[in-house]
């Protein structure tokens, strides 16, 4: 029924469409300022900082999930898996593509070595909560996300 396989570099062009679907679930589509072009350099070049799955529908072979991961460094817990984007499309949702595609991105998780996983979830988004609490997923709160744009970085910098 479902097919999940490494993500390679001419999967870009969609895993981006399915990025940008999620930008505007998510209430942001303006926050998305990467590039097909910036992902190819970054995932593709001589030092890839990001891995990614593909999930495909096989009697169509059409792409219809995603799940975008890095590892990160806990001084508190070793090396973890971040997964960064976890998409499914909405009419392929609760029909256990996105049970497969999850699994594989734990799987992938023990394979390297990692003390675990992380990801963030929108406090509203309360069908991927619920879908996360099904594996007893820690939701925390308590932390806010800090961030700074390159823009910002060089104008305090004084470049």
């Amino acid at each position: 029924m479902y097919t999940i396989r490494e993500g390679k570099i001419e999967d870009l062009p969609r895993i981006f469409e399915l990025i940008e679907e999620l930008a505007l679930y998510e209430k942001a589509p303006e926050e998305v300022t990467n590039t097909v072009a910036m992902m190819e350099k970054d995932g593709f070049g001589p030092n890839p900082v990001y891995g990614f799955f593909v999930l495909e529908k096989d009697s169509s072979q059409e792409i219809i999930g995603t799940a975008i991961y890095y590892y990160r460094y806990s001084t508190w817990k070793g090396k973890r898996l971040y997964l960064e984007d976890y998409i499914v499309t909405e009419k392929e949702r609760g029909k256990g593509a996105g049970k497969l595609l999850f699994e594989r991105v734990m799987k992938k998780s023990i394979e390297e070595n990692c003390t675990g996983m992380m990801w963030q979830v929108l406090d509203w988004n309360d069908p991927a909560i619920n879908f996360y609490n099904k594996y007893n997923a820690a939701i925390e709160g308590g932390w806010y996300n800090c961030h700074l744009q390159s823009t910002e970085i060089r104008e305090r910098l004084g470049q």
